[in-house]
């Protein structure tokens, strides 16, 4: 089994000058804080990878993390990985990670919601459950999937659902896929289905993310046009927008690929429901690209990852129906 530490929440430890807790712990250190992994008999190959907040990881180190866990995969001698990290970005990891990853072994990415100088830290908990799933024959083939809290969720469901809670991860709309309960895996539902790997990419890529609000007359969205290769519009319900933001959208559409998703994060951008100005009819026929049930987050990841290949608009459109269903 690989495990690669980012840090995050799970390595933090107190800084003596500011007070504040900053990741400090390797991977060696957070493994040999977790009782009853040696009864598993699972071998783990330790990679101190990097020692960053969630907040602060970078395309760059995702795509050096994609490398070097396919490099380890290739070799056929370990079962899977496991990345630990800091739970802001989990959700967005663990789906760039799914885009990429081409093995069969499942890559399990979790981290803790509270530290360990905290009463009841969780990380030892969740890298017990990540590395057990990692391990579980039952898992092969899924992709990358997200344990904490002893439930496993797909990479394409997952959120963090709230800032302090152990049980803040949930899959909206989908519910997670198994657990893992007396240190073994147990699957509630079907496995996801995987996609065709997207290749690594071949360019720098910059995809903004639009999020419309009440009484939003533009303005800002105007501001977006030459300063990005794609933009995700994060809108209202399922794909509107007030009607003074027609002209720039489809403007913008015009030159660059414009993704259309839902701010909600739950349920599917519609195609054909609503007719209004500022409807997702109206946008799609102006040329916005529907997301279908994937979130903005998500939606920017994929654009990005697209655009980073020079995939043209065609075929990003294509990309996102297929995403959809």
């Amino acid at each position: 089994m690989a495990v690669y530490s980012l840090g995050g929440t799970i390595a933090m430890t107190t800084d003596p000058t500011t007070g504040g807790v900053v990741p400090a712990l390797s991977a060696h250190d957070l493994l040999s804080a977790v009782p009853g992994l040696d009864g598993h008999g699972i071998s783990l190959r330790v990679h101190d990878f990097r020692r960053v907040p969630g907040a602060s990881l970078t395309f760059e180190d995702l795509t050096e993390l994609c490398s070097a866990i396919g490099k380890t995969l290739d070799a056929g001698d370990v079962d899977g990985a496991v990345i630990t990290q800091g739970t802001d970005t989990i959700e967005e990891t663990a789906f760039f990670l799914d885009l990429h990853h081409s093995h069969e072994q499942p890559v399990i990415v979790t981290g803790a919601m509270r530290n360990p100088t905290m009463a009841g830290p969780d990380g030892p908990a969740n890298l017990y459950a990540a590395v057990i799933a990692a391990a579980d024959p039952q898992l092969r083939g899924s992709g990358a999937l997200v344990v904490l809290n002893d439930e496993i969720h797909a990479a394409r469901h997952v959120r963090k659902s709230h800032t302090t809670s152990p049980a803040a991860f949930t899959s909206p709309g989908a519910g997670p896929v198994g657990s893992v309960t007396e240190g073994r895996v147990r699957l509630t539902a079907p496995l996801p289905r995987r996609r065709e790997p997207l290749a690594p990419p071949s360019r720098d890529a910059r995809v903004g993310l639009y999020t419309v609000s009440l009484g939003d007359d533009g303005t800002l969205l105007a501001a977006w046009g030459g300063r990005c290769d794609g933009l995700v519009v994060a809108a209202f319900g399922v794909g509107h927008v007030p009607e003074r933001l027609i002209e720039s959208l489809e403007q913008l559409a015009g030159r660059i690929p414009v993704v259309l998703a839902s701010r909600i994060g739950n349920g599917p951008v519609l195609t054909k429901t609503y007719g209004f100005p500022g409807s997702e009819k109206d946008l799609i026929n102006r040329g916005l690209i529907p997301a279908g049930d994937l979130g903005p987050y998500q939606a920017r990841l994929l654009l990005q990852a697209l655009l980073a290949q020079g995939t043209d608009r065609e075929a990003i459109a294509k990309k996102f129906l297929a995403a959809a269903h």
